[in-house]
């Protein structure tokens, strides 16, 4: 087991003292074990929330309140964590069960965010706040190729204060229709504005499809802004998902094991005290 763990530990540029802690980091509460990543989880979201928010802080002097709040909100969600799960290849490290194993658990936004936290919530516990730092502010950069304050675009929210200072009514969003099984489903959205459809997209949650519409039609209304009538529906149903794709291997779990068939198992040693 170490072996692979240490490929994560290199990528994290950080070696683990007590390895049990790792393990617990990466462990999903499908495992039934008597340790799981839930409270690793907890910490880590408070952590990374002060990390973040530190990092914009001094990043962006002359930002404002409202600015550094709204950015940090555009990191600090399940989206943005994945995304820095994704950087790590965390999926293929963490202990689920069988039944996680069949429904794609390895791909599923909310535990590889869910683990990042964790992660990093671990790192904090061991080593304290400036290897936590030092780890966030380094997948960060890496991540966003361009970090400022374009990130804070809710797009919705901006659709929706055009066409109500300009015709004096909100968007609609319609749901056009859903595929795919239970834990790969498909969104297709449409927004309507003025009985006129702007855009339709696809997501794989209602949400992301609608942000996807309303950027479409907020940059089609900000293109013609003297004739709302006249700018032409837009369609982007063939788009990608939101969140980026990646392939894993196939494997047979029994009970709860990583992709190389190893158990989770804890020792029975006692941690010491984390400096």
């Amino acid at each position: 087991m170490k072996n692979h763990l240490d490929l994560l530990e290199k990528n994290l540029q950080y070696q683990f003292k007590d390895p049990n802690l790792l393990i617990q980091a990466l462990t999903h509460r499908s495992c039934k074990s008597r340790l799981n990543n839930e409270r690793l989880e907890f910490l880590g979201d408070a952590v990374l929330d002060l990390l973040v928010g530190e990092y914009l802080f001094k990043k962006f002097q002359n930002a404002t309140e409202g600015d550094l709040s709204k950015l940090r909100a555009s990191i600090v969600n399940e989206q943005g964590f994945m995304k820095l799960a994704l950087e790590l290849d965390l999926g293929k490290y963490l202990f689920i069960s069988q039944s996680e194993e069949h429904n794609a658990g390895r791909k599923k936004p909310s535990i590889l965010s869910n683990a990042f936290e964790a992660i990093i919530g671990a790192i904090y516990l061991e080593s304290g706040i400036q290897s936590a730092a030092e780890i966030t502010y380094r997948l960060l950069e890496r991540c966003y190729e361009k970090i400022d304050l374009s990130l804070t675009s809710d797009y919705k929210t901006l659709l929706q204060e055009v066409t109500q200072s300009r015709f004096g009514e909100i968007p609609k969003y319609e749901l056009i229709s859903q595929s795919g099984p239970d834990h790969q489903k498909i969104f297709e959205v449409a927004v309507i504005i003025g009985q006129k459809e702007y855009a339709r997209c696809i997501g794989n949650s209602k949400k992301v499809a609608q942000q996807k519409c309303a950027h479409i039609a907020y940059n089609a209304l900000q293109k013609n802004e003297q004739d709302f009538s006249s700018t032409p529906a837009r369609d982007c149903a063939k788009q990608d998902f939101a969140e980026e794709n990646f392939t894993q291997e196939s494997f047979v779990m029994e009970d709860c094991q990583n992709i190389w068939g190893e158990s989770t198992k804890f020792s029975k040693k006692k941690q010491g005290k984390n400096k």
